[in-house]
């Protein structure tokens, strides 16, 4: 056996590590609270939200013309329709219109009695005085108009609970009339950082020492993912502190994050602290690279989840495992990571036992089609291959490595999309 399976027997992967700790978090449930739509987006929608009418209520126009009876047309195509009258949104016509008339039409005005088509107004011929109208298109009923429910009808759930509103939701959810939403209450996620070795960015950084950089990349990952965060700093190499740092922090949070420490090193502090606080351990070491070095348990109903402290390992825990584990407190609904198979444009060799996810960037054949390309130097540590990512790129455990033109799980970084 390899000396990299070796190092990764008994690592388990991401997916698992989420499902051992959802398993042992299930019926944990949170809070409600009712907030304006401008208070809602990034929120977790905690009811079905049901449309209580159709949208829209009537027929209505679809494109400026002339609203007909397009039976009557199709029995008399070169007939003279009389301008009955005007419809405009907001301003309906509301008497039926006359057998053989039409009526002067605008975009989402109601359909009048008696009409059900639209002729377009560039395929239509006005006589001079403006009082007529001759059609020249060929029209069947329900042309250029939409119907009563077409965008929602009356008791459909246009919103699923459990759904992170985004701009799209809040729009649909004004248009059927709702001015309040009833969502969950968002987690209290509690974040620190260990080691002697690190200070906060703003501070002189002695010989041997070195910038946070986990800390804050971490907080923006947590705060943009919707959740409150609660910073417990920096703690350095005393067991006794970080002992009492992570009680103070399980016991006021829905969860806790550190970084790390994660590892079995003699400075490493992490597993001393979880047995001293009795925490109930649910999983150790990954079998991925970068990120082998993490760590996660529950404290009663709170989650401590710790991650390595090289950057990129830290980046790539709190996506696959750290996030999806937060996202389910929250209440939202089970959604797996985005992958979509994209031909690689790089070889790589990889050790046995474990899978790995390289930082890459999209570029395109001269045919217009996606091939992924590394990007950035290489290491668990190497930050700046983050920046500029398009995103990440999954070669399964059972790879022993990447040949060009190979098809690949690409999974890109939110950023990267609309």
């Amino acid at each position: 056996m390899s000396d990299s399976a070796i190092l990764y027997r008994g690592s388990i992967s991401p997916a698992e590590a989420v499902d051992r700790l959802l398993v042992r978090l299930a019926g944990i449930t949170r809070a409600d609270e009712t907030v304006t739509l401008e208070e809602a987006p990034g929120r977790v929608l905690a009811r079905d939200l049901v449309a209580p009418a159709n949208l829209p209520a009537t027929n209505n126009a679809a494109v400026d013309g002339y609203a007909v009876d397009a039976a009557f047309l199709a029995r008399h195509p070169d007939h003279e329709f009389p301008v009955a009258g005007r419809a405009a949104a907001g301003h309906p016509f509301t008497a039926p219109v006359p057998e053989g008339a039409a009526i002067r039409i605008f975009t989402g005005a109601v359909m009048p009695a008696g009409s059900d088509a639209v002729a377009m107004h560039e395929f239509c011929e006005l006589t001079k005085d403006g009082k007529q109208v001759r059609i020249r298109s060929v029209l069947e009923k329900g042309s250029n108009n939409r119907p009563a429910g077409e965008n929602l009808r009356q008791g459909e759930i246009i919103i699923a609970a459990g759904t992170r509103l985004d701009a799209a939701n809040i729009a649909i959810a004004a248009a059927a009339g709702f001015d309040q939403l009833v969502v969950h209450t968002r987690p209290v996620i509690g974040l620190l950082s260990m080691g002697d070795e690190i200070v906060p960015a703003g501070q002189p950084a002695s010989y041997g020492q070195m910038h946070d950089s986990n800390r804050p990349m971490l907080a923006n990952m947590i705060r943009g993912d919707g959740f409150l965060l609660r910073d417990f700093g920096i703690i350095g190499d005393d067991p006794a502190m970080l002992a009492r740092v992570l009680a103070d922090a399980l016991s006021g949070c829905d969860a806790v994050i550190t970084s790390g420490g994660a590892s079995d090193g003699d400075e490493d502090h992490t597993q001393g602290a979880m047995t001293t606080l009795g925490v109930d351990r649910i999983f150790w070491r990954l079998a991925i690279k970068p990120g082998r070095p993490m760590s996660a348990g529950i404290l009663g109903d709170t989650p401590l989840m710790c991650l390595p402290g090289n950057p990129v390992a830290a980046f790539v825990c709190y996506r696959l495992v750290a996030g999806p584990v937060l996202a389910s407190l929250a209440g939202r609904q089970a959604t797996p990571a985005l992958r979509l198979p994209v031909r690689s444009g790089f070889a790589h060799r990889k050790g046995a036992g474990r899978a790995e996810y390289l930082r890459v960037v999209l570029s395109y054949a001269a045919d217009g089609t996606p091939v992924l390309q590394r990007h950035g130097r290489k290491g668990a540590g190497v930050l700046s291959s983050l920046t500029g990512a398009d995103g990440l790129v999954e070669i399964p455990v059972e790879n022993e490595g990447v040949a060009v033109g190979d098809y690949l799980s690409f999974m890109p970084f939110r950023e990267t999309g609309l």
